[in-house]
This record gives C-alpha cells, sequence and structure tokens, in this order.
C-alpha cells in the first residue's frame, strides 16, 4: 500500500504516529493505574498504530532498495497485526461472542499473505493474478475482522465514547479500503498512509478520557480514604451515635456531592446496631461509592455499640444493680467533689448513713429475694422523702445508705430530718419486729480538713451509737468527738503497747473447796501502762475488734508457760475466738506455749465463742488430743444449747460470776444447781468465779463445786499468792503446804491430766 506520496502527508503520518505515541505513554499510565483489560489491548492497539504510521512516514524518506523492501513488508505486517488486534480489543472494550475462530482465520490470511509476499511471481500459478492475490489475502481477513466488530457492536448497546470508535473505525476502513482498491497509485498512496489517523484518533480521545476518568476515580478514593479516616478519629472523640451519624452523612454528602444523601440508626438485639447511609432521591452511586457508605455507616454502627458497652461498664462501675442507685466508688467520687466545691465556697457539708435493722432476719425467714425488694423498697423511700432536698442517695453496700446534702441545714433541721427519715419507714414483712432504718448524721463545717473518710467514719460512728442506745438516730456532735478522739487515742496506745510488750501476766489461785489447796493458777493479762495496771475490761474489746487480741493472747501464753516452770502448778489461759479464728492458729499456740507439758494446760474459752465460732472445733480438739483441757469460762451467759455440751470438746465449765452473786436467792441456786448437774451428767469438772464471800463459798460446797476462785480467795497478782491461814467458815482448815509438780504422760484426750505430787516438808 506504501507508495511515492506528497511530503505533507510523509509529515503528517510521522506527526501523527508521534502523537499516537505520546497517548501510548498516557494509556499505559491508565493501565498501570488500574489495569484493566480494556486498558491493555488499547495500549496494544495504539502502539501498533503509532508503529504503523511511522513506519510509512520512514518508507517516503528512504531510497529504493533492500531497506525499503524490508520497511515496507514490516509495514504490511504491522498493518495485519493492527487488523488482527481489533478483535481482541473489541471484546476487552465492547464485549462479544468468543474470538478464537475469528483470530485464527484472520491471521491464517495473514500469514499467506507475509509467505507469498517473498515468493516470485515466476513460481505462482499463470492464471493468478500477484496484484490480486495481494489485495485479497489483505481484504478477506480485514472484512472477518469487521464482521466481528459488527457482531459485537451489534450485541452492545453503544455510549458515546462507543459511537466514536466505530464512525472513526469506519472511517478509517473506507479509507483503507479506498487505498487498496483504487487504481490510482498517487492517491492510493495517500490513503495507505493515512488511513489510520481517523481511527488512532478516535482511540487517543477514549484514552484521555479514560485517564482523565482514572484520575477523578483516584482522586475520589483519596477524599474516601480521608472522609473515613476522618470520622473513625471522631468515633474516639464524640461519645454519642446521634451526632457521629450526621457527621457521617455530611461526608458523604460532600465526597459524593449529593444533598439528597440520609442516614439512620436503629438498635438490634444484644445491644447490636445498624446503620444506613442512602440517597433519598434513589441516585443510582457506582459500587465504589455504595462500598464508601457501607464503610461510613460500618464506623457509625461500631461506635454506638462501644458507646452502649462503655455506658453499661459505666453504670456497672458507678451504680448498684439492684436499686440503681449510685454505689459506694461513686458515692466516695461525689462527696469529695463536694468537700472540693463546699471549701471554696465556705457551706456545709452533711452525710447521713443510714442502716436497715432487721435486714438479716427478712433474708433468712424469707430468702434472699424477699431481701433484695426490702432493698429496693428502701431505696425508693429514700429517693421519695428526699425528692425536695438537693440529695445524693447512693447505696454504700449491703444494708447501709448514706446520703450527702451539699448545702446542708441547720443541726436543728438535720435532727429532725434524721428523726422523720426513722419514723417514715416501717417494713412488717417478717414477724412481728418490723424492719427500719438506724440513722446516723455527720456534718464538714467550713474550716475542717477536707476528709471525705473522716466524714464518713464519723456518720458511721453516730449510727452505730443510735443502735447501742436503741435511740434509732444519732447526730456526730462533740461528745461523740470526744470519744473517738478518746478511741483513737487508746488505739494508738495499744498498739504501742504490744509492740514494746507492755502486757503482762498476773495469776489468780483456784483452789479446793474443800481444803482451800492451790490446784491451779489462771494467767490474766494486764496492761501496764507508764505504771498503772489496766484491767482488759477497759481495752479487751477494742483489742478484739482491732485483731491485737492475738498476739496479746500469745504472749500471755508465753508467760504462763514461764510460770508453770516457776511456780510448778498447772496454769489456765484465757484464749479469744479471733486466736481460734487465725488460719494457723495451731502453729501460733504450738510456738507460745511449747511441744511439752500440755497436760497442765487448761484453755478458757467463752460459751458464746465456742458455740458461734465453727473453726475454733478442729483446733480446740487437736490441743486436747495433745493433752491440753478445754474450759467453757462464764458458762449460763452464752443462751446455748445444753445438749450440744456433750458434743462440744469441753473438760470444765465455769460459772459466770452473776449467778455466783446471786447465790442469795432461790433464782440463783437453781441455776448453780443446775450447771453442776449437767457436769455431774457428762463428767466434767466445775469451777465457780467471783467467790466474794464466806457464805458464798459455803453455799458452793454444799452443792457439790469442788474448785473455785474469786478475790475472796487470793487476788491477781504477779506471782503466786503467798499461803497462810484463810478465814474459816467452819468447815474449811488451813491451806495445806504446796507439792512440786513433774509433768506425766497423758493417758487420752477426753481424760483429765495426771499431776504427780511430791509433798515439800
Amino acid at each position: 500500500m506504501l507508495a511515492s506520496v506528497p511530503t505533507w502527508v510523509t509529515i503528517l503520518q510521522l506527526l501523527a504516529a508521534g502523537v499516537v505515541g505520546g497517548f501510548c505513554v498516557l494509556q499505559w499510565m491508565w493501565w498501570r493505574g488500574e489495569r484493566p483489560l480494556s486498558a491493555a489491548w488499547s495500549f496494544t492497539w495504539s502502539l501498533n498504530m503509532s508503529l504503523v504510521l511511522a513506519l510509512g512516514g520512514l518508507h517516503a524518506l528512504t531510497l529504493p532498495g533492500t531497506f525499503q523492501d524490508t520497511l515496507l513488508f514490516a509495514h504490511a505486517q504491522l498493518i495485519a497485526t493492527f487488523i488482527v488486534l481489533a478483535v481482541p480489543a473489541t471484546r476487552a472494550i465492547a464485549g462479544g461472542p468468543p474470538i478464537g475462530v475469528w483470530v485464527w482465520a484472520a491471521g491464517g490470511l495473514f500469514a499467506v499473505r507475509a509467505v507469498v509476499w517473498w515468493v516470485p511471481d515466476e513460481l505462482l500459478p499463470s492464471a493468478v493474478d500477484p496484484d490480486l492475490l495481494n489485495e485479497a489475502l489483505l481484504l478477506v481477513p480485514t472484512i472477518i475482522v469487521v464482521g466481528y466488530v459488527v457482531v459485537a457492536v451489534g450485541r452492545t448497546r453503544l455510549t458515546r465514547f462507543g459511537t466514536l470508535v466505530v464512525v472513526a473505525g469506519a472511517e478509517s476502513l473506507a479509507i483503507f479500503t479506498a487505498g487498496v482498491l483504487t487504481p490510482d497509485r498517487g492517491l492510493g498512496g495517500i490513503f495507505g498512509a493515512l488511513w489510520a489517523i481517523p481511527l488512532a484518533l478516535a482511540l487517543e480521545v477514549v484514552a484521555l478520557s479514560r485517564l482523565r476518568d482514572a484520575q477523578d476515580n483516584a482522586a475520589l478514593q483519596h477524599l474516601m480514604r480521608d472522609a473515613v479516616a476522618r470520622l473513625a478519629n471522631a468515633a474516639w472523640f464524640v461519645k454519642d451515635a446521634d451526632p457521629l451519624l450526621e457527621s457521617a452523612r455530611d461526608e458523604a454528602r460532600t465526597v459524593l456531592a449529593d444533598p439528597s444523601i440520609e442516614g439512620s440508626l436503629r438498635p438490634i438485639a444484644r445491644d447490636r446496631f445498624v446503620t444506613e447511609l442512602y440517597s433519598s432521591e434513589k441516585v443510582d452511586h457506582s459500587a465504589q461509592a455504595r462500598a464508601f457508605l457501607i464503610d461510613l455507616a460500618q464506623i457509625v454502627s461500631a461506635a454506638a455499640e462501644r458507646y452502649q458497652l462503655a455506658e453499661r461498664l459505666q453504670t456497672t462501675a458507678y451504680a448498684d444493680s439492684l436499686t440503681r442507685l449510685p454505689n459506694r466508688r461513686s458515692v466516695e467520687r461525689h462527696l469529695s467533689d463536694v468537700l472540693d466545691q463546699a471549701n471554696v465556697e465556705r457551706t456545709r457539708v452533711s452525710l447521713i448513713y443510714c442502716d436497715l435493722d432487721g435486714f438479716k432476719g427478712v433474708n433468712d425467714a424469707l430468702g434472699h429475694a424477699s431481701g433484695d425488694a426490702l432493698l429496693v423498697r428502701v431505696a425508693d423511700y429514700l429517693r421519695s422523702a428526699l425528692q425536695d432536698r438537693e440529695a445524693y442517695i447512693g447505696r454504700f453496700g449491703g444494708d447501709e445508705f448514706v446520703v450527702v446534702l451539699s448545702r446542708a441545714p441547720s443541726d436543728v433541721d438535720l435532727v429532725a430530718l434524721a428523726r422523720n427519715l426513722r419514723e417514715g419507714f416501717v417494713d412488717r414483712s417478717v414477724g412481728s419486729r418490723p424492719a427500719r432504718l438506724t440513722v446516723g448524721v455527720a456534718t464538714w463545717l467550713p474550716g475542717d480538713i477536707v476528709d471525705a473518710d473522716a466524714l464518713v467514719r464519723h456518720a458511721d460512728t453516730a449510727m452505730l451509737e443510735a443502735k447501742r442506745t436503741h435511740a434509732g438516730f444519732r447526730v456526730f456532735d462533740r461528745v461523740l468527738r470526744r470519744r473517738v478522739e478518746a478511741q483513737r487515742q487508746q488505739r494508738a496506745a495499744l498498739e504501742s503497747a504490744v509492740t514494746a510488750g507492755h502486757f503482762t501476766a498476773y495469776f489468780q489461785p483456784i483452789v479446793d473447796a474443800h481444803t482451800l489447796e492451790i490446784v491451779q493458777v489462771e494467767a490474766l493479762a494486764r496492761w501496764d501502762h507508764h505504771g498503772h495496771m489496766i484491767l482488759p475490761a477497759d481495752w479487751l474489746e477494742l483489742a478484739e475488734e482491732t485483731g491485737l487480741i492475738v498476739p496479746i493472747g500469745l504472749s500471755v501464753l508465753g508467760q504462763a508457760r514461764q510460770a508453770l516452770e516457776r511456780f510448778q502448778m498447772p496454769v489456765a489461759v484465757n484464749i479469744a475466738a479471733r486466736q481460734l479464728a487465725e488460719p494457723d492458729a495451731l502453729a501460733q499456740i504450738e510456738t507460745a506455749w511449747g511441744d511439752a507439758f500440755w497436760e497442765h494446760l487448761t484453755l478458757e474459752i467463752t460459751e458464746s465463742a465456742l458455740v458461734h465460732t465453727t473453726s475454733a472445733i478442729p483446733v480446740l480438739s487437736e490441743l486436747r488430743a495433745r493433752g491440753a483441757q478445754i474450759a467453757v469460762d462464764d458458762f449460763g451467759t452464752g443462751y446455748s444449747s445444753l445438749a450440744r455440751i456433750a458434743r462440744l470438746p469441753v473438760d470444765q465449765l465455769k460459772i459466770d460470776r452473776s449467778f455466783v452473786r446471786d447465790m442469795g436467792t432461790e433464782r440463783g441456786q437453781g441455776v448453780v444447781r443446775a450447771i453442776v448437774a449437767l457436769a455431774q451428767t457428762h463428767g466434767l469438772e466445775v469451777v465457780a468465779e467471783g467467790v466474794e464471800t464466806p457464805d458464798q463459798l459455803t453455799a458452793l460446797v454444799a452443792m457439790g463445786v469442788t474448785r473455785v476462785q474469786g478475790n475472796f480467795l487470793g487476788r491477781a497478782a504477779p506471782g503466786i499468792p503467798v499461803r497462810g491461814p484463810r478465814p474459816t467458815t467452819g468447815v474449811l482448815s488451813v491451806v495445806p503446804p504446796a507439792r512440786t509438780l513433774r509433768a506425766v504422760p497423758t493417758q487420752g484426750p477426753r481424760e483429765a491430766p495426771v499431776l504427780s505430787m511430791q509433798q515439800r516438808v
């Protein structure tokens, strides 16, 4: 098809080749960005077209000869390749039927044309016109390719760019056909040189448009990613899902340029949420835009679920799940804030501490469900009673409620309020004894130290004082303040005394009721406070409350062991229930006493502690198995079942001094007779405490009591009491001389220890 053409045609060819080659670079960038199949075939087709135009222009610039013939052959093959490439390019761009048959048919004919190209005319049959054969081998595969394009385009709804390509392709095909069929060699050369330009320009227009679309799409993707990132960051700062949904809607409207986009957020089961972003005008968005809307919606849904979970955790952390009142942590935080504010504004703050009396009875009689319902009624009552006040009501734990008054009224009004709270709630859901509130009130005054814990302690102390005195309510005043301060000082002094070892053992004799012979001594703890001996009645309750009774008891036990060796006489030691409740109680007792002479030790425990402290039974049983005796101190005051005595590890019963004091009455004598009879029935020894007069001693002997102790028989002293004549009651003689004590093997856990005495002259 190449022939001699005017110079302007050559220039136009080369210029068109450069333009198409430049557009090939743009198409390569488009393909590299998105890698669609249509971009790859469009790039390949354009590159081939650029080479066709370039070789056509070079042909005009070369001289006849071998090189020009080679260019002519290469140009012909590029044209054949261009025509064949139209089949897969059309399928990739517009769709169409399978291309296998079409490509093989067209390619095969072009291959035959390439072979015939180098066959000399002399070798062809005489009936075959070489020029006609060459034109036929060019036009027939072209018609095949055009047929495929027609079939493919006929099945597709063309866009404006598709129409442009089809029209340009038709023009190029018409020019190409005219260049092949025209007999004018000059005109045919021009047509052959310029036929590809219309289709090339159309393809480059399409490629340029696609490249612009790709750039716009990339910019849109960047906008979408930035919008998603902004919304994700905002989700951590916004604490409400509705404003976040509005932000997502605004982002979608801005990025997609669609003001009709709306959003909805609705809850589903198990604290889950569903978010939708949609066009209210039914705008058909692309798949990429729909994915963008889904991403925004998922961020809103996840944030809404996180906000819901955070709210539930906040409620769990700072609210009581049963009564829906603020819990202890919330009350403490609120009280601290209120005190800080009151310290600046110089206002009063009051704390009302309410304890529910009878709550345990409701739980035991009606079950925990009824107890929970009672707590809910108390919470509702407090809300109703204090609804007109600036009050912060909370449940402090168990059956305890607190009320914080940030602007507390006068003391008179506080007393009236406490009385009203006490008298306003009476619950008779169980038994004849109603459940009521015991109220304690404490007030912080401007100028006091800002200490929320101290205010709570003071209100609790007032409540406990109201419970102790059965008054029902109490205000923490100067009297209570002085008592609390005194207790604080006493506690500090007690702790210091325990640390310094200022507790010493005094020994009171236990004597035989008939002979007045000292058969045992009881070790009694005394607090040596700057030379003054303080009796247990003044510090025992505080020691048990603070747990200091444990080291005090162990110290006395160790001193009792030393007294055993010094006096050569069995000893009795009081042991508290708190000591027996220690995890390593047995090891502590062994360390304090030692590993021998258990048969000369009597451990005294109160009746109430023995009955109500279940952990004491195994420890006492083990000590008793080693030979120690167990005595029930203050027997008769603990209201225990007499039938349980036989099942407890007990060897002695000590009659409480209150019964001995009433020996002059029939009631007192009856109680003592009953205790003695009980002891005789179960084979237990009896010791009477608090003997103060000869008449009491005489009466006890007559009832069968074998051992007694009291100030009449000997006061507690650091050493063993001095033996000597005792006032006679008509039946008793003087105390016999002392005897030497030595240890002998024990005979069993239920047998009394055997003491071997050697008379000393």
